[in-house]
């Protein structure tokens, strides 16, 4: 099967197959992002000058949207896209740009979306700096216009990353991540970002309390599922990413196929695994023998079947949320999010 950039494919059935591009996934909200990147663009600005050509550098990389096109296709199912709704956006970019940066500096990471970085080009002091300006950003938004219900929900996101982050951390030195735990830590990590799209956009459209909260568990669950297909793509032969076979070996990341493979092994062959990924990572021929382990272990069909899951879960949440306006767009996203080739 050919995959093709922007495209996600998923069978219904042996006969059946349904091709979603991004590019009609948001074709709804298609004027209103185009507005919402200028509106950002003006968010960001700066009298400094340094600030100013920075945060044109972080524009110019800017990746798929995927959260502002929630915020966009959730404010529009409960009613329309307001001004809250372009503010709301613009909360979670700024404030996942400045993660995204700050985790650069924690990560001594050099590139991002195939980009330097922008502790490569200006240093970890400016990065953190740049970070930093853009949380700011995020608080000053929303209270010159008394948002503070969305702050609260973007607040409550950062905080639940952060605490995801370090408890990824604690457990990653033993390798010790049992699969509860792990669903904890992409639950906080990434679904919790991704949630908060979800509850801001329907908060912005007009949503009441449990409309919101039922939308908070949409995003929740797509989220997870979002996160799996990551794990995913560094061992699927079937995925088409570009990205180095084993990265997340070599990074010691323990991934949910690992998980489940290390769980079923035997003790002698679990005490191997483990010690090829603590002090062998780099070495190929150990990081092609754990993919190995993975993928004989039934890793890949196990996590598939997670995802698969926990997108059904968001479907049947969805559900119970009906309005009068169509949820096909929000239904192409989450099988979009399942599907993507990267």
């Amino acid at each position: 099967m050919l995959y093709i950039s922007n495209i996600a494919t998923y069978t219904l059935s042996d006969s059946v197959r349904v091709k979603i591009a991004l590019d009609d996934i948001k074709r709804p909200v298609a004027k209103e992002l185009e507005l919402f990147e200028e509106k950002f663009r003006q968010a960001m600005k700066s009298r400094v000058p340094l600030l100013d050509r920075i945060t044109y550098y972080i524009i110019r990389r800017k990746g798929k949207q995927l959260r502002p096109i929630l915020v966009f296709l959730s404010s529009e199912y409960f009613g329309g896209i307001t001004e809250q709704t372009y503010r709301g956006a613009a909360l979670i970019e700024l404030m996942h740009t400045a993660t995204l940066v700050h985790d650069d500096v924690v990560d001594d990471a050099y590139y991002r979306r195939g980009f330097f970085s922008i502790n490569a080009l200006w240093k970890n002091k400016i990065a953190v700096l740049i970070g930093d300006y853009l949380l700011s950003k995020v608080l000053l938004l929303a209270v010159e216009h008394s948002d503070f219900e969305m702050l609260r929900l973007v607040s409550t996101a950062v905080k639940e990353m952060s605490e995801g982050e370090l408890l990824q951390i604690e457990k990653a030195r033993r390798l010790d991540i049992d699969e509860s735990v792990y669903y904890e830590i992409i639950r906080q990590k990434t679904a919790s970002l991704i949630a908060a799209c979800c509850a801001i956009g329907a908060y912005a459209g007009g949503a009441n309390n449990t409309q919101i909260e039922h939308f908070t568990r949409f995003g929740e669950y797509l989220g997870m599922a979002f996160q799996i297909k990551d794990d995913l793509f560094d061992l699927d032969p079937e995925s088409n990413t570009g990205k180095p076979s084993g990265i997340d070996i070599k990074e010691r990341k323990m991934t949910l196929p690992l998980i489940y493979a290390l769980s079923n092994a035997g003790w002698l062959e679990k005490r191997e695994i483990t010690y090829l990924v603590k002090n062998k990572n780099n070495d190929p021929k150990a990081v092609k023998k754990v993919i190995d382990f993975i993928l004989n272990s039934g890793g890949v069909e196990y996590a598939k079947q997670k995802m698969n899951e926990y997108h059904d879960k968001a479907l049947k949440v969805l559900e119970e949320v009906k309005t009068e306006h169509s949820d096909q767009f929000l239904r192409n996203l989450a099988l979009y999010v399942l599907q993507r080739s990267h």
